[in-house]
C-alpha cells in the first residue's frame, strides 16, 4: 500500500483540495499534528478510521505507525500543516519509508503564508515594490540555520519576506531587520489563518513586537514584513495597454505564457 503525505491547508476544512479530502474520506489510519491543524479538517474521516495525534511522537514512532499501516493494507495518510513542501519533516519520513519499501506519493495544500496574505487581502509581489518572496524561519529549539541564510542576507534583499516557526522570537528578527527594512515598514502577523481562533495584528517593524508580546501568541503564527504590505505601487507591465499593441497578449510573453499567477 502507498503512504500518501497529504497538505491539510492552514486549517479550514473547506480549504482542503478535492483531492486530499477524497483521501482522508477513504483512509484507514490517518496520521496528523494536533498542534496545528483544527479538528474540522479531520471531518472528511470515515466513520471507524483510526486517527493519531503525532504531538507527543518521536521520528521512529510516526515511521513506524506509517510502515506497520501500509504492511498491513491499511489506506494510510500522513496529514501536515499548509503544504509538505514547507518545513513538513516530509524529506526523513519519506526517506525512511523508502529504506523500509514502502511506497509514498505527495500531495499538496494551501501554504500558511498565502492563507495569511489572503486573508489581509495582500499581494506579496507588487510591481517596482518587491518581485521576489523569502520563505524562511529562524533558529529557536530547532535544527541551526545554514550561514549563508542568515536573516539579514535576506533582509538586504528588500524582498518579502515570511517567517515561519518565528513567533517567540519576532523582537530579536525586527531588530535584526530593521536597518535593511526601516522601523515604519509594514509587518502582519496572523495567528492560525483560516482556523478557529484566528488573530490578525497589523504593526510595522519597529512596534510588531510589542503587539505578539501583548497578545501573547506562542505558536501557530506566520509574519509577513516588506513593504508589498503597504496599499500601493505601480502597475504591472503584463497588462499594460502599450504591450498590447506592440504585440497582443495572447502570443508569447502575454498572460497565457505565464504560469503561476499572472
Amino acid at each position: 500500500m502507498t503512504v500518501h503525505f497529504v497538505g491539510a491547508g492552514p486549517g479550514a476544512a473547506d480549504l482542503l483540495t478535492v483531492r486530499a479530502a477524497r483521501l482522508i474520506a477513504e483512509a484507514d489510519l490517518v496520521l496528523y499534528p494536533g498542534t496545528y491543524l483544527d479538528p474540522e479538517a479531520l471531518a472528511p474521516c470515515a466513520e471507524g478510521a483510526e486517527l493519531v495525534d503525532t504531538q507527543g511522537l518521536d521520528l521512529d514512532r510516526i515511521v513506524d505507525l506509517l510502515v506497520r499501516g501500509a504492511a498491513a493494507g491499511r489506506r494510510v495518510v500522513r496529514l501536515v500543516s499548509g503544504d509538505p513542501s514547507l518545513y513538513s519533516a516530509l524529506a526523513e519520513q519519506t526517506r525512511r519509508l523508502s529504506l523500509a519499501g514502502v511506497a509514498w506519493d505527495v500531495t499538496p495544500g494551501v501554504p500558511a503564508y498565502a492563507a495569511a496574505a489572503a486573508r489581509v487581502g495582500r499581494e506579496l509581489t507588487v510591481p517596482l515594490v518587491a518581485q521576489s518572496v523569502v520563505l524562511t524561519r529562524t533558529r529557536a529549539r530547532s535544527t541551526p540555520m545554514p550561514r549563508s541564510e542568515a536573516l539579514g542576507r535576506f533582509a538586504a534583499t528588500r524582498a518579502s519576506l515570511v517567517l515561519h516557526l518565528a513567533i517567540r522570537r519576532v523582537r530579536a528578527l525586527m531588530d535584526e531587520i530593521e536597518p535593511e527594512y526601516g522601523g515604519d515598514c509594514p509587518v502582519v502577523v496572523v495567528h492560525r489563518a483560516s482556523q478557529p481562533g484566528e488573530l490578525v495584528l497589523w504593526g510595522t517593524v519597529a512596534t510588531i513586537a510589542g503587539a505578539v508580546e501583548r497578545a501573547g501568541l506562542r505558536q501557530a503564527a506566520v509574519v509577513l514584513v516588506g513593504w508589498a504590505l503597504a496599499d500601493g505601487g505601480g502597475e504591472s507591465h503584463l497588462y499594460d495597454r502599450a504591450r498590447d499593441r506592440t504585440g497582443g497578449t495572447d502570443g508569447p510573453g502575454g498572460p497565457d505564457d505565464v504560469t503561476n499567477g499572472a
